[in-house]
């Protein structure tokens, strides 16, 4: 016999009722001897327990009512982790974050201005030279240069 055919057979072992050729199989594999002294000791132990005695009358009754009303409950949603589950939603936030990603990535032409102080009166005289020829051509440059009383300029 195949050691999983004699493991299916143990309870009969232990308590006797199986055949010559299972208990001869137990005798000659050290690993089923093994198995079957470790589910001796274990009956052995279960003999030596005793219920607790100071249990009330009707303790079964309670559990089994009890037990029967959490079947009677609707299934509880497991709050908005559970939309986790879902294939079809995972997939969706995925691609979601993914197009975020994606879109606000900076793309390098930005520049990010020095944080020193001193450069940002610079970069300010660059910006104005560099466009000094679209600056002229602005009335209110016009009028800041002629000094009329019109003129406002925002700081």
């Amino acid at each position: 016999m195949q050691c999983t055919e004699c493991r299916e057979l143990l309870f009969e072992v232990v308590t006797g009722d199986a055949g010559p050729e299972v208990t001869a199989h137990y005798t000659a594999c050290p690993e089923c001897a093994a198995e079957l002294e470790s589910m001796r000791r274990t009956m052995a132990l279960l003999d030596d327990w005793k219920a607790p005695e100071d249990t009330s009358p009707y303790f079964m009754t309670r559990l089994m009512a009890r037990v029967r009303e959490e079947a009677a409950l609707p299934a509880k949603a497991g709050g908005w982790l559970t939309w986790f589950r879902k294939p079809a939603f995972a997939l969706s936030l995925a691609a979601v974050l993914v197009a975020g990603v994606l879109f606000l990535r900076p793309t390098g032409d930005i520049a990010v201005p020095p944080a020193q102080a001193h450069t940002c009166a610079v970069t300010d005289l660059q910006f104005l030279e560099k466009n000094n020829d679209v600056l002229q051509n602005l009335e209110v440059l016009d009028d800041i240069q002629d000094g009329s009383p019109q003129a406002t300029v925002n700081p």
